[in-house]
């Protein structure tokens, strides 16, 4: 066992200073406190309602619990995978329940799985979105054409934008997936591999 040497003042300073960070991951804890409340205010909204509801809303609100539990494991992934990356390691090694993922992470690892999980969930959201546009054409909820009568949530433009920007986080995760795999290369190359 290698004894370390003690730092200076200013290095010791910067390297400490990663613990700042300890209250952003202790609120996104907090955060997901309130997604498992609002997973299960849901849940017993559909519970309560399913006998009542056409099979067009259950899909809406199940897609909905999908949304919130994909959103909380993202947030598992940020507040795990970056407090071991960037503050200080949880010594999880030969535990039972330490995730799979998290032997190899790091920033690259998780800016990919990131990428992935934003691309999930816009999907969720994009799917609930089409399975409503059949209602486009009627007036916008909240209008005075919408008084009393049938009404969208959504306009054709807001589609289309939506998928455009659905899109962009697909192409967004292949160019970090290409440059990180770029970069994993160039370092192989590097070290003679």
């Amino acid at each position: 066992m290698s004894e370390h040497k003690p730092l200076s003042p200013l290095p010791a300073l910067i390297f400490a200073s990663r613990w700042l960070q300890l209250p952003l991951y202790l609120g996104l804890i907090i955060a997901q406190c309130v997604y498992v409340y609002l997973f299960g205010h849901e849940l017993w909204h559909l519970i309560t309602h399913a006998a009542s509801w056409t099979e067009q809303q259950i899909m809406l609100i199940v897609l909905g619990l999908i949304d919130v539990v994909m959103i909380s494991n993202l947030l598992v992934m940020v507040i795990v995978g970056g407090y071991e990356t960037f503050v200080s390691r949880l010594g999880l090694q030969g535990h039972p329940d330490q995730p799979e993922w998290l032997s190899h992470v790091n920033a690259s690892v998780l800016k990919v799985k990131l990428a992935m999980a934003i691309i999930g969930i816009s999907s969720i959201h994009l799917l609930k979105t089409f399975i409503e546009a059949g209602q486009l054409g009627l007036p916008l909820c909240g209008s005075e054409a919408a008084t009393g009568v049938a009404c969208t949530k959504f306009t054709s433009t807001g589609v289309m934008w939506q998928t455009i920007i659905h899109c962009v986080f697909i192409l967004s995760a292949i160019g970090i997936a290409w440059t990180d795999k770029l970069m994993s290369n160039g370092h192989s190359k590097q070290n003679g591999h």
